[in-house]
């Protein structure tokens, strides 16, 4: 089987180079989830704050990651066509998180707010594509362990900003807080400029246009990628609605303080510190399957028993559990796809990757706050658990042929992900 793209070479940097990269894109990507992860942590202060619906709710999660969806193909393209520039794509992408907290904290209408997320969502979206772009290819024989790594940096973010804006929230306004984010993120963007700029001098040129165009029609015209996309589809529409909606199920039901809602928030992602290396390492070794279709059907379950768990250790110890697999499966299925694109268009893959999930996402949260207001909290979790079960059956018949090496080529006799 051929890739569907066309090859070319970049130029491979050395190996003390290639680690050095790894790092301070993890250590960025910290750096973005944890401006990401502070918008749940106050969701319930600007709810209160505005006096706003669950539908209306639902309509900022929905706004962010809207604004994300429409910029992953430019952004992608740019990743690609702007390899040398990519150091300052992923600065400005770290800039961007702390310019969208200032004018959130400055925002007096529900209008204001939701134009200030769109910034947000924006900052992923430049961020991604350039990051997991360069990872896939300098670390083609490992990919979906260096993108797991990128994902520890993620879920290391996700951890600890919860945590911190809970107790930050017990001395400081939300406003307060969420404008004091400006200043890190430019320092922050600086100092990554700085250090990774140099890993892109010796990059070539990108894709033109005209390529860029038919690998997306080629991509989304293979049936086991198309399928991927559709689960992974799937698994974004249940942890839209699980970001949107827990927590509110957290301070509402559970009746958590600030502080105790960033720390049950923590515990979602803290164990993806321990179980993405792994995950990736097992998805390199033996197939992406392997990793995905036990742990999508384990999520279902555990979807399943949130609204059940008593309000107490063992509400955490669900939430932990779910922490294991609810970041760091989209990294894994992420790979899956890279694993059939060729060198130079990554980020174009990641990017049509993203805006495939996109069209179905992105009506989750409205869905959610619709089932919220008619239902309550609870059956939200029962719709992500139908959700994720569902992507678990349709990897039982997904098959993806799998590279040995960094070749673009694919071997004769191949295993199947």
């Amino acid at each position: 089987m051929s890739t569907l793209f066309p090859t070319k070479r970049h130029a491979n940097p050395l190996p003390i180079e290639r680690k050095s990269l790894l790092g301070f894109l993890t250590l960025g990507h910290a750096v973005i989830h944890w401006y990401q992860q502070l918008f749940p942590v106050i969701l319930p202060l600007i709810k209160a704050d505005l006096g706003l619906t669950d539908i209306q709710v639902g309509g900022l999660t929905t706004a962010k990651e809207a604004a994300s969806g429409l910029l992953t193909l430019p952004s992608g393209f740019l990743a690609d066509a702007w390899v040398k520039h990519r150091a300052l794509i992923l600065a400005c992408a770290v800039a961007m998180g702390g310019i969208a907290y200032l004018l959130v904290g400055s925002a007096a209408s529900y209008p204001r707010v939701l134009l200030s997320l769109c910034l947000l969502g924006a900052a992923s979206a430049l961020w991604h594509p350039s990051a997991v772009s360069s990872l896939s290819s300098h670390f083609a024989d490992q990919r979906g362990t260096a993108l797991s790594l990128h994902g520890v940096g993620a879920s290391i973010g996700d951890t600890i900003g919860p945590l911190c804006v809970g107790g930050l929230l017990l001395w400081a306004g939300w406003r307060h807080l969420a404008q004091w984010h400006l200043i890190p993120a430019l320092i922050l963007a600086v100092v990554l400029w700085k250090c990774i700029h140099r890993a892109y001098d010796g990059e070539g040129s990108g894709p033109d246009l005209s390529a860029y165009l038919t690998g997306v029609k080629e991509l989304i015209s293979h049936p086991s990628i198309l399928m991927v996309m559709l689960a992974s589809s799937f698994v974004g529409m249940a942890r839209l609605s699980v970001i949107t909606f827990l927590p509110l199920y957290l301070a509402e039901e559970a009746g958590y303080s600030s502080f105790w809602l960033g720390f049950h928030w923590m515990l979602l992602y803290a164990m993806g510190v321990v179980s993405q290396p792994l995950m990736g390492i097992i998805s390199d070794r033996f197939s992406r399957k392997t990793v995905l279709l036990p742990a999508f059907t384990l999520m279902g379950l555990l979807y399943l028993a949130l609204p059940t768990a008593q309000h107490n250790i063992q509400l955490g110890l669900v939430i932990a559990a779910l922490g294991l697999f609810f970041y760091g499966t989209g990294n894994i299925a992420t790979a899956a796809v890279l694993d059939v694109a060729a060198t130079h268009v990554q980020g174009t893959t990641h990017s049509v990757m993203s805006l495939f999930r996109q069209i179905f996402t992105l009506p989750s949260p409205i869905i959610s706050g619709l089932i919220v207001t008619t239902y309550g909290l609870r059956p939200v979790f029962y719709f992500a658990s139908a959700l994720l079960l569902l992507a678990a059956f349709l990897w039982v018949f997904i098959r993806i042929p799998t590279r040995h090496s960094e070749s673009d080529t694919w071997p004769s006799t191949s295993r199947a992900s």
